[in-house]
């Protein structure tokens, strides 16, 4: 049977998308955080392993790993890992829950899971299941998300794996939850039915809160830092986004990573920033999260299917979230919640999954059709 001409003609109008754009901000961040990190870390990492690319190195290897995932993921149908949703959600959700029984034990948290040689945080793949089993789930089901009834039952299905988080780590589970209604919002955005999800994530979260002490006492730290002794990282980031000023020391130049501000390369890695680049190089890197949230946008927004445009939401709300709380944190706007910054942060797990969901939307993105002019 012969092609019609018509048809072929419009095939030949259109031309497959990529977007190097986000590619191009992702290498950027990815590069800027590596040489962040081993300005911020190099005088920790010297003293405790006698390697000054200690973190570096790890990071790396992590990072390499991440861009892999990427590769992989982002040339390989989106609908293929929607299909594998439900896996991943059940996965996620039985790896969280063997932290709580046979989890490692960090810094006084217990967050990673050991498996051989192999250490991670289960709760970073959680985030990239949420987006995929919800996005999933929503796209089948799009004329009911108006119902509050439906919207409650997809918050339910979430909850799960929210509670079973946030019995180790209750910044990720807020998140996780954040991912979700920016899902459901975008998905049904009547703003009374969220009002009303507001309030009872509140009560929620005020209970979690009151059911451990150390987490009541952040919020007695978060309003006077100088009276606790646990106030004192709080206090050694803000000493550091002060003396930073315009154009900061320089980089390499800071002086609170020198044993002053613990543990400066995982959360507290902006003050730094602060400090070296100053007020300028703040802004900048805020600049470049919005073009990486400005492209999410344009991708999601031309996204061939329902489906497609809510896993790009997912992880723009996931990035938007960590970003946001990481400097709230920083700036002590917020109490401490033990949020990393994307791409900059120390931290494996976080760079391999988060790179791995950047896959995810360059995987949405060759979906797109353009029309040849």
């Amino acid at each position: 049977m012969s092609r019609s001409p018509k048809a072929g003609k419009n095939k030949e109008k259109q031309m497959r998308y990529f977007d190097y754009t986000l590619l191009f901000i992702i290498i950027f961040l990815v590069g800027f955080g590596l040489v962040m990190l081993y300005s911020t870390s190099s005088y920790n990492a010297q003293l405790k392993f006698d390697d000054s690319a200690f973190y570096l190195k790890k990071q790396l290897s992590a990072t390499l790993l991440g861009f892999a995932g990427m590769l992989l993921v982002a040339n390989i149908d989106y609908h293929v890992w929607l299909k594998l949703s439900g896996l991943a959600y059940l996965t996620a959700a039985a790896l969280c829950t063997a932290v709580i029984f046979a989890g490692t034990n960090l810094n006084g948290s217990t967050r990673w899971l050991k498996i051989g040689p192999l250490s991670f945080q289960p709760s970073e793949v959680a985030k990239m299941a949420v987006i995929l089993f919800l996005s999933a789930l929503i796209s089948r089901i799009p004329r009911q998300m108006g119902s509050f009834y439906t919207i409650i039952k997809v918050i339910v299905l979430v909850l799960p794996i929210v509670g079973i988080v946030a019995y180790s780590n209750l910044s990720t589970a807020i998140i996780i939850l954040g991912i979700a209604i920016c899902l459901i919002f975008v998905a049904s955005p009547k703003y009374l039915q969220f009002i009303v999800m507001g309030g009872i994530v509140l009560a929620v979260g005020a209970v979690f809160i009151m059911l451990e002490s150390y987490r009541a006492e952040r919020l007695k730290i978060w309003l006077n830092p100088e009276a606790f002794e646990k106030g004192y990282q709080t206090l050694q980031g803000l000493y550091a986004i002060g003396s930073g000023g315009l154009f900061g020391k320089g980089l390499g130049e800071s002086m609170q990573k020198l044993g002053f501000l613990p543990e400066a390369q995982n959360d507290m890695i902006f003050s730094i920033i602060c400090e070296e680049l100053g007020l300028f190089g703040a802004i900048c890197v805020i600049l470049l999260f919005l073009l990486l949230l400005w492209r999410f946008l344009v991708i999601a927004n031309n996204a061939p299917d329902l489906a497609g445009a809510l896993i790009v939401v997912g992880i723009m709300s996931h990035i938007a979230l960590q970003v946001i709380l990481n400097i709230a944190v920083v700036t002590n706007s917020i109490p401490n919640t033990g949020v990393t910054l994307p791409f900059i942060s120390y931290g494996g797990t976080s760079a391999a999954i988060l790179l791995t969901e950047m896959g995810l939307a360059l995987g949405v993105s060759r979906g797109i059709k353009l029309e040849k002019v």
